[in-house]
């Protein structure tokens, strides 16, 4: 199908307050809806997100940098390698890529909504549900409230968890996990999150004490950009080693692949710049016989999922869906039951959000 030219990019700046805040410093998530329109007057609706950091910025590399750019190039997702290396100068990844999302999903919405067909058909569906595990951020919630969250998961039928480590005494982290565990039982799988907080000795120590409690993988145990520290500390421990969440390009993934760091790949569809180079560093995971279990969003994460020839783990933050926030016009149609995730849009991403999200 011919592309018509991209005749106006336009985007908006959505604060979305959190159900429960994720620290004291992140009581609300930032979303730039992003709306491609082609010159015959279709258009395709996309978003940028960032927790906390950046939105602004992100904003304007769209409106004064992106947009001006791509204004009378075809209304399709292979405009962006030459937009990547436009904005190239300012960052290879980040900014620019988080940017770069909110036009590629875009302008794969209007793809798929020109051919009546949801993201994933047009993709090529592969599987109607992919398993879902709980997760939190949840390393400040007392012991207690921790428990609580994950017997919540175990009733709704999870069959996986993941909670938050780096505790500045181990020996709490231990007692936490110890705790979740007995919750879990010795039949479900339980992941733990370091969230960058430790350097490799701090790493070194921490993980053979946690891996007596049976974890299935341990996520970010050091700072993303640290290639050499991965590759070490994956040389030194038996758990697998989980990240891609603050890696931007499939450049950087390959990297991580080629040191022998990483055993599963988690990019998320945003930062790494959207559905096109999503789609490559799966690919690459698929090559290299890595596994793959998407970042966050499952509500967009669940579409390129159920594309993928490899059954993936689906991450569902507790009480920080789009839907459940409030930040949607209508359903996706995505239903989280069971431990089980399915369903989705009947044509394109289904994602439009609303034009302000009032605080309870």
């Amino acid at each position: 199908m011919t592309s018509s030219p991209i005749a106006a990019i336009t985007t908006r700046a959505l604060r979305i307050p959190l159900l429960r805040p994720w620290g004291a410093d992140v009581t609300e998530i930032s979303v730039i809806p992003v709306t491609v329109r082609d010159e015959d007057g279709a258009i395709g609706e996309g978003f940028s997100w960032t927790p906390s950091i950046g939105a602004r910025a992100v904003r304007a590399m769209i409106d004064d940098d992106l947009a001006p750019f791509l204004r009378g190039c075809p209304a399709s997702s292979e405009v962006w390698d030459g937009a990547w290396e436009h904005v190239h100068e300012a960052g290879g990844g980040g900014v620019t890529t988080i940017a770069l999302a909110g036009i590629d999903l875009a302008l794969w919405d209007l793809r798929a909504r020109r051919e009546g067909l949801s993201l994933t058909d047009l993709l090529g569906r592969r599987h109607d549900r992919l398993p879902v595990y709980g997760s939190g951020v949840n390393l400040h919630y007392p012991l207690d409230d921790l428990v609580a969250q994950v017997r919540r998961w175990v009733r709704s039928g999870c069959r996986a968890v993941k909670i938050k480590v780096g505790k500045p005494d181990l020996a709490e982290d231990l007692d936490r996990v110890a705790a979740v565990r007995e919750v879990l039982g010795p039949d479900r799988e339980l992941f733990v999150d370091a969230n960058q907080r430790w350097d490799l000795a701090a790493a070194s120590r921490a993980i053979p004490a946690l891996a007596a409690h049976g974890i299935g993988w341990i996520e970010e145990p050091l700072r993303a950009d640290d290639l050499a520290g991965h590759a070490e500390l994956r040389r030194r421990i038996d758990v697998p080693v989980a990240l891609g969440e603050n890696l931007h390009t499939v450049h950087r993934f390959r990297d991580f692949l080629d040191a022998e760091a990483v055993d599963i790949v988690q990019p998320n569809v945003v930062r790494v710049g959207g559905v096109t180079p999503f789609l490559r560093i799966a690919e690459l995971a698929r090559e290299r016989e890595v596994r793959l279990a998407p970042h966050l969003l499952p509500e967009l994460s669940a579409q390129l999922a159920f594309a993928m020839p490899e059954t993936c783990w689906l991450e569902d933050v507790e009480q920080a869906g789009f839907a459940q926030l409030g930040a949607l016009r209508a359903p996706t149609g995505l239903r989280i039951a069971e431990g089980w995730a399915s369903g989705g849009p009947a044509v394109g991403l289904g994602m439009s959000f609303v034009e302000t999200v009032a605080a309870d």
